[in-house]
């Protein structure tokens, strides 16, 4: 699985490093909440991204993800504040119950009119599912 998606990142000229744990990404999903709900969501998942699979950060931890959100103009104070009062808890929780309930239990996942496709995939796999669904 590692391979491919070294393999993947590297034909989408994404960053990829070498990243020896997995950490729990439940705080980063709420904090993108937060972070979508201020105009900052691409750049705060982006960020994210990059910590996690290039740098290898652990993005479990509430100083990473304050430093992320300060990284794009964010006010780190008031991200640990927002993950503290749990202000998106329910919207994450809410997604996870839809995710359950449409089968989905990898990411990414891309679903589309009834069909699904797991995980990192070629251009040529998901044009061939937009063809299909059509």
């Amino acid at each position: 699985m590692r391979a491919h998606l070294r393999h993947t990142a590297a034909q989408l000229k994404l960053p990829f490093g070498e990243r020896r744990m997995t950490f729990n990404s439940r705080r980063a999903q709420e904090l993108g909440k937060w972070a979508e709900d201020r105009g900052h969501g691409r750049a705060f998942h982006q960020a994210v991204f990059r910590a996690y699979f290039a740098d290898g950060l652990n993005i479990a931890r509430v100083e990473v993800l304050k430093e992320i959100s300060e990284g794009i103009g964010l006010s780190g104070p008031e991200a640990e504040a927002a993950l503290a009062a749990g202000e998106f808890r329910q919207a994450v929780d809410h997604d996870w119950q839809r995710s359950r309930a449409m089968g989905i239990n990898a990411v990414p996942t891309f679903h589309l009119r009834g069909q699904q496709l797991v995980g990192a995939q070629p251009y040529a796999a998901l044009a061939t599912m937009v063809r299909q669904s059509l």
